[in-house]
């Protein structure tokens, strides 16, 4: 009998379980979490959860289910399965949760604890090439110590961010806009105009990122005039993706956390 085949076969087995237990963990979670099925879910951890994992969800070293980091949890089902199994190791009680309690609970973490709105999150996989495909989202941002510094740096968005927040920034970009990415135009008292993007200001000064990506601090004393962008720059994609784009898109920037 001709072992080779068996042994080699097996060594492929320890390698592949060995890289399992030591890859980071991908979250997938896809589905459509309603505003309703949120809200319950809001309520449902009001009276179940927040003592020990508190309002915002990082109680428990090692977890933050607000920004979606676990310890052992990859997707829904995981998290279904925590909840209803609990984990003695760790102080956890099981819980026996209706199905519709369980959906509500699950889809107020995914929501990132944001009760306000129906959020749908795809693929991060598929996101990803949406990402550097039909989203050119690489053109404006940086990720990971690559690409321009003009927009936000999305390398820890996911941690920062809501999903109900990214859908607003993806379908509604002027009505996200936050302070620190308006574009602006100053014009110094000795005629400089000087174009970028605020990162900052104090009652004196106004941090910028120019157009040529260069740090610069402007003196309000020195300045002119100053205008801010009422708009953003970035488009709408409320009809340049489709729904299931956009839901990938969503999970894939979830799965940014600066790691």
């Amino acid at each position: 009998m001709n072992r080779r085949p068996i042994l080699a076969a097996a060594i492929l087995f320890v390698a592949a379980a060995t890289f399992a237990a030591q890859a980071p963990i991908q979250q997938d979670h896809p589905g459509q979490y309603d505003r309703a099925d949120i809200e319950a879910g809001s309520r449902l951890y009001a009276a179940q959860c927040v003592t020990c994992h508190g309002a915002t969800g990082d109680l428990i070293a090692g977890v933050d289910l607000r920004r979606g980091q676990f310890k052992t949890v990859a997707s829904d089902e995981d998290l279904a399965r925590v909840i209803a199994n609990g984990k003695p190791g760790a102080g956890m009680p099981p819980f026996a949760l209706q199905p519709s309690e369980m959906t509500g609970i699950v889809a107020y973490i995914r929501a990132g604890f944001d009760a306000t709105s129906a959020v749908r999150i795809g693929n991060a996989q598929r996101g990803r090439a949406v990402f550097d495909g039909k989203g050119g989202c690489a053109t404006c941002h940086r990720l990971k110590g690559r690409g321009p510094r003009m927009a936000t740096d999305l390398t820890d968005i996911g941690a920062i961010r809501s999903p109900a927040a990214l859908q607003r920034a993806i379908f509604d970009p002027n009505g996200s806009l936050l302070p620190a990415s308006r574009a602006l135009r100053a014009v110094t008292k000795d005629g400089r105009t000087i174009r970028g993007r605020r990162l900052n200001e104090d009652t004196y000064t106004i941090q910028v990122m120019d157009e040529q990506e260069r740090l610069v601090s402007l003196n309000k004393a020195d300045l002119a005039t100053v205008e801010f962008a009422a708009t953003s720059a970035m488009p709408s994609y409320e009809k340049t993706l489709t729904e299931d784009e956009a839901a990938d898109l969503i999970a894939y920037l979830l799965s940014l956390k600066g790691q």
